[in-house]
C-alpha cells in the first residue's frame, strides 16, 4: 500500500469508526414515539443533521487537499501522522461511545429539563452536537495544516486607522468631524443631527429569528394544539403536586410515633379508629369505651395518662404487667394515630353503665 492509500484510508476509516457508536445511541431511545415531535427535539435533530452535512463536506475537502499537503511536505513520515491521529481518535470516540452499553440504564427522572423530553434523549442529542462541533474544529484544523495556511499577524499601517473587533462585529466605524458629513441624514432636531447608524446585523438576525419562532409558536399553541398551553401544563403540574403529595403524606404517616404524634380530626381518620376501636379493643374497654375488664376511657381519670403522646404510647407498647398487649406489631403508626384519636373523641360522651373512675383526675 503506497503512502497516498494509506492516507486515505486513514480519513475512511475515521469516518466509518462513527456509525459505530449507532448501539449506544440505540440504548438511549425516547421512551415514548411523540419526543421526535418535541420542538427542542427537531431542533437538536436538525442541528445535528447540518453538522453531518459539514462534516461530510469538511472531510471531502481535507481528502482533496492530500495532494496540496504532499507536494509541500517532502518529509513522508509527518505524511501519515494527520490520517493516524484521526484514525485513534475515531477509534476512541466509537469506543467511548460503546463502553456506555455496559453501563446501567438509569430510571427515568420524575422531573425533566425539558417538559415532555426525558433527560437521557436531551443529553444524547447535546452530546452528537458536541462530538460533531468536535469533529468540525479537528477537520478545520486539519485542513490548514494540509493547505499550510498561517495565521498572519497584521501589521499597522501608517495613516490607516486599526478597526476593533466590536466595530467589526456590529459593522460599526468611528467618526470624526470629516466623516460626520458624509453620513449626516439631513435630519437635525435641537441641535442634534441624525447619522447614519444602521442597526447591527446580530440584532437584525436575533429578530429574524423571533419572527420564525413566533410562527412556530403560534402554529403549535394556538393551531395545531401540539402542545400543551399554559393552562394546560399547570393542571398538569397541579396534578403532579398532588400525587407527589399523596405519596409524602403516605409516606410521613408510616414516621408517627410518640414524640410527634397530633390529635387527628378528619371524619375519615375517627371512623377508621373507631373501626379498629369495635374489633380490637371493645372486649375490655367496652363497645361505648365505658370500661369493662379495661378502665373506662370516658371519663377524666387516667391510669397512664390522658394526653394523646401518652395514650399513643399506652397503645403502641401496652401494659404488660395488667394485662394489655403492645398493638405496635397489629397496626401501622397511623392506624395507632387514628385509635388515639378516636379514644379522645369520645371522651365525656357518658355512656350508660361506666365503670367507676380509675387512675389519677386529669381535666383537659
Amino acid at each position: 500500500m503506497n503512502k497516498r492509500s494509506f492516507t486515505i484510508t486513514g480519513f475512511v476509516l475515521f469516518f466509518l469508526c462513527l456509525p459505530d457508536s449507532l448501539p449506544a445511541a440505540a440504548q438511549y431511545k425516547p421512551a415514548a414515539p411523540s419526543e421526535l415531535g418535541h420542538p427542542v427535539a427537531i431542533v437538536l435533530m436538525a442541528v445535528i443533521t447540518g453538522l453531518l452535512i459539514a462534516i461530510a463536506i469538511l472531510g471531502s475537502a481535507v481528502l482533496s487537499s492530500m495532494d496540496i499537503y504532499r507536494e509541500r511536505v517532502k518529509n513522508g513520515q509527518r505524511k501519515t501522522i494527520v490520517p493516524i491521529v484521526l484514525l485513534v481518535a475515531g477509534l476512541l470516540s466509537s469506543n467511548s461511545l460503546l463502553a456506555q452499553d455496559e453501563t446501567p440504564v438509569q430510571q427515568t427522572v420524575v422531573h425533566n429539563i425539558v417538559s415532555g423530553l426525558s433527560d437521557t434523549s436531551l443529553y444524547l442529542m447535546l452530546s452528537v452536537v458536541s462530538l460533531e462541533i468536535l469533529i468540525i474544529f479537528s477537520l478545520l484544523y486539519t485542513l490548514r495544516v494540509l493547505l499550510g495556511i498561517e495565521r498572519k499577524k497584521k501589521m499597522a499601517v501608517p495613516g490607516k486607522r486599526v478597526v476593533h473587533w466590536f466595530e467589526r462585529l456590529n459593522k460599526t466605524k468611528t467618526l470624526d468631524a470629516a466623516s460626520e458629513v458624509e453620513e449626516d441624514m439631513g435630519h437635525e432636531y435641537d441641535g442634534i443631527r441624525e447619522l447614519n447608524n444602521p442597526t447591527p446585523p446580530w440584532w437584525r438576525w436575533s429578530f429574524y429569528c423571533s419572527i420564525v419562532f413566533a410562527f412556530v409558536y403560534i402554529w403549535r399553541f394556538q393551531i395545531a394544539h401540539s402542545a400543551p398551553s399554559q393552562l394546560e401544563e399547570l393542571a398538569i403540574a397541579e396534578a403532579d403536586a398532588k400525587e407527589a403529595k399523596e405519596e409524602y403524606l403516605k409516606n410521613a404517616a408510616n414516621n408517627i410515633d410518640e414524640n410527634n404524634v397530633t390529635l387527628l380530626t378528619a371524619a375519615d381518620d375517627i371512623a377508621g379508629g373507631q373501626k379498629l376501636f369495635s374489633t380490637s379493643c371493645a372486649p375490655c374497654h367496652g363497645a361505648q369505651g365505658q370500661g369493662v375488664v379495661g378502665p373506662n376511657l370516658t371519663d377524666d381519670y387516667w391510669l397512664h395518662g390522658g394526653q394523646v403522646k401518652a395514650v399513643f404510647t399506652t397503645i403502641k407498647y401496652g401494659v404488660p404487667e395488667k394485662g394489655m398487649k403492645s398493638w405496635k406489631d397489629d397496626f401501622s403508626p397511623k392506624q395507632l394515630a387514628m385509635l388515639t384519636s378516636y379514644i379522645k373523641s369520645i371522651h365525656g360522651s357518658n355512656p350508660p353503665d361506666p365503670k367507676e373512675p380509675q387512675g389519677a383526675l386529669e381535666k383537659e
